[in-house]
This record gives structure tokens, sequence and C-alpha cells, in this order.
């Protein structure tokens, strides 16, 4: 069982992966968009992880509700909102339960990526953050690790596609060729979700 420790664990190493791969988001954001999205996910992780230790929420649902509230407030751009909907929504799914389990979370992160497709209009395929997190919910309910894996592979699988949303869609056929900085975000929270469950075990 996942109680809420787990998921300020879960949260504190998706800061140190964001910490890790600054340079790299900011690589893949300068090639198709406003090259911000590495700085961006690092202030609204440190800021995640700050108040976290503060505050300290009980429940798995609590945490997740609180981060996403600090990213909202402190990423600018597009990722704010939407990293934030994601985790919000996902909380609001788990409820008040103290513990909950795999299966619960990945029923919950799809409520919360299925959010995520609301707000921004988006869908498989189109080159954003939910090509990483759509087969990572897929996967969820097999194993933590086949999680990480889809969701690596689907931001890999970003590089081909033309870009039908977001910024990167103003660049038509000029998108093509370019890791979706989103999915490669996204694929680092799974990531560090996976390696945190690992840990645990």
């Amino acid at each position: 069982m996942l109680d809420a420790a787990f998921f300020r664990r879960w949260m504190s190493t998706a800061a140190a992966a964001v910490d890790r791969e600054a340079a790299r988001l900011t690589d893949l954001d300068s090639a198709i968009g406003d090259a911000d999205h590495g700085a961006n996910m690092q202030r609204g992780f440190r800021a995640v992880t700050a108040v976290l230790e503060k505050e300290e929420p009980g429940t798995p649902g609590a945490v997740l509700a609180l981060a996403g509230r600090q990213l909202i407030s402190t990423v600018g751009g597009a990722s704010g909102p939407l990293y934030g909907t994601l985790l919000r929504r996902t909380g609001k799914a788990l409820g008040e339960a103290a513990e909950v389990t795999r299966e619960q979370l990945a029923e919950a992160l799809g409520a919360g990526v299925a959010a995520v497709s609301q707000l921004g209009g988006a869908a498989a395929g189109d080159k954003t953050m939910l090509d990483a997190l759509l087969p990572a919910v897929g996967a969820l309910g097999e194993s933590f690790d086949a999680a990480a894996a889809a969701a690596d592979a689907g931001a890999l699988a970003t590089v081909p596609l033309q870009a039908r949303k977001g910024r990167a869609s103003y660049l038509g056929e000029r998108s093509i060729g370019h890791q979706d900085p989103g999915a490669a975000s996204s694929a680092l929270l799974i990531g560090a979700l996976a390696e945190v469950a690992e840990a645990a075990a």
C-alpha cells in the first residue's frame, strides 16, 4: 500500500530528476518552443518540495492536490496549469484514503490525464505530454517499471510526429524530428514514481 510519505518521496524524487535534466528539457524546448520548459519545471518542483516539507499533508490525495496547486501558482506558460491539473485531479480521484494501491493510483492517474486532455484539447499523437502519460497509465496496472518504460517509449515516439497542439504546432512540419519537451518531463515524473516504488519494495 502507498501512503502519504510515499507520495511525498515521489514529488521530491521528481524534483531531483527535473533538476538533473533541466538543461536537456530547455534544449528540447528551444527547438520547438520558448526555451523555458526546464527552468519553469525546476522552479515549480522546487516550490512543491518546499511546501510539502512545510505542510506535510496526511493522505496521498492531499499530497498531490497541494503539489498541483503549487505548480499552478509557480510555473509559467502552459506547463503550470497542465501539470497542476494532472496532480490535482489525480489527488481528487484518490479521495481521503490514508493508503492506496497501485491499481487505485493507476485509475486516479487516468482521471488526471483525462483532465489534462480536456484542458489542452490534445489527444494521443498530437506530440504533447499525453504521448508519454497515456501509455504510462495503461501500463501502470501491470507494474511501476512497465509504466516508466511506456512513458519513456512514448516520449521518444514524439520525435517523428508533427505537433498539432501547443506552441510547437505553429512550426508545422518543422516540429518533426524533435522530441516534445512536455512528453520528456512527463516521462521523468513517471520514472521518479518507479524509482520510489523500487526503493520501497
